[in-house]
């Protein structure tokens, strides 16, 4: 075998093992899921999982950096639909938080995520969406639109604010009723953050 099929074997390993999980939490919950029962339907073994991923929290790892990875091109989309950059950064927080109406986020990304991984503003996608929001602000500032706050101090609580609702809207007893609440909230805290005149 040489070295590029076994590239492509591992890699359509890890793909058929991030499917049959992505579809096993979705449907049943991390807790429910069963290891046996996702290899079997991936067609694998126990042994290419803890290959691959180490363990059931390490597969859910990379099943959480996949959902983050979509869910940040959808939110990028909704960015790039806005008319001015300030509405663009807006969207993009707002499109986050209404991701959490959809069950597969819902449950894996926003409910199990933190119940067996611990608080998601230490996760590293975290990190690196921090970082982006900083620069964005921090660009919006020094354009003129933003009041000039620290830019990492106003990421941060940004971050914080759409995470939480996020995971308020996941967790609610009536997510599409607690959305609007949330997402107003959400423009009307944002919207202190502009500069007004005088």
């Amino acid at each position: 075998m040489t070295v590029g099929q076994r590239a492509r074997m591992m890699k359509e390993t890890r793909a058929k093992l991030l499917r049959a999980a992505r579809a096993a939490f979705a449907e049943k919950g991390y807790a429910a899921a069963s290891m046996d029962e996702l290899t079997a339907a991936a067609g694998l073994t126990r042994g290419a999982l803890y290959h691959n991923f180490g363990d059931k929290k390490g597969l859910l790892r990379a099943v959480i950096a996949q959902l983050d990875a979509e869910m940040v091109a959808k939110a990028r989309a909704a960015r790039d639909r806005a008319a001015t950059p300030w509405l663009g950064f807006l969207e993009e927080c707002v499109a986050y938080i209404e991701l959490a109406l959809e069950p597969e986020i819902q449950r894996i990304m926003l409910l199990d995520g933190p119940a067996v991984l611990g608080d998601p503003s230490q996760w590293p996608e975290q990190t690196a969406c921090l970082r982006t929001t900083t620069e964005t602000i921090q660009t919006l500032i020094e354009s003129g639109l933003l009041r000039p706050v620290d830019a990492e101090a106003a990421a941060r609580l940004i971050n914080g604010a759409a995470l939480d609702a996020a995971l308020w809207v996941a967790a609610a007893d009536e997510p599409r009723a607690v959305l609007p609440r949330a997402v107003d909230a959400f423009r009307c805290l944002s919207s202190g953050l502009l500069k007004t005149d005088g």
